[in-house]
This record gives structure tokens, sequence and C-alpha cells, in this order.
């Protein structure tokens, strides 16, 4: 499976997944380090994915969503943006909205 492949499948089965440098709890950047702080705070498990360990996702990344830079956010699948952006959403209360409909259309999903 290619690497873009692998980031498309990761994108449609987790409905809130953070791209980053690091982990949430061990971030290698400051601004994957805020985003997933913003993510936390909304109070929903999200998947991840380190792209510090994954050469081939680091690199084909920006050409998936065409966004250059990490950390990236999706939720249900969209690109939402990187740390800029979700902390924006996050201070608005839109982030925490979408996370929690996102979790919660899982939910009845798995019903």
């Amino acid at each position: 499976m290619s690497a873009l492949q692998r980031i498309d499948q990761a994108v449609k089965d987790n409905p809130v997944i953070i791209f980053m440098k690091g982990t949430p709890q061990m971030p290698q950047c400051g601004f994957s380090s805020r985003a997933a702080q913003a993510l936390m705070a909304c109070g929903e498990q999200f998947a991840y994915v380190n792209v510090l360990q994954d050469a081939e996702i680091f690199q084909d990344l920006p050409q998936y969503a065409n966004w250059p830079t990490f950390p990236q956010v999706y939720i249900n699948g969209e690109l939402i943006g990187g740390c800029d952006i979700t902390l924006e959403m996050y201070q608005n209360g839109e982030l925490q909205q979408m996370v929690k409909a996102a979790m919660q259309g899982k939910a009845s999903e798995n019903a």
C-alpha cells in the first residue's frame, strides 16, 4: 500500500485525526503541540500519526490535501487545517462542536 493510500485509509477510518511531528504526549514541534492540546481540550479521543516515524507519509502528506505544513487536522475526512486554524476554531468553540459531532457519528455507527 502506498503512503497516499495509507494516509487516505487513516483519514477515512478515524473521525478525528492529526498528522503531527511527535505524539500528543511527546510533541516534537511547537505547532504540533498546540494543535494537539486544542484537540485534547475538546475532551474526546482522537487518532494521531507521528509523521517523523514514517518518511513516506512525511514526504507525501503535503500532496494528499495540498497543504504544505504540519500538523494537519482532519475531521470526518475533511482537512480542517494546521495549527493556527485549529487554535482559532478552538477559541471560537467551533472545534469542540465539530469533534463532538464527529465522535457521536462514530458512536452511532457502532451502535
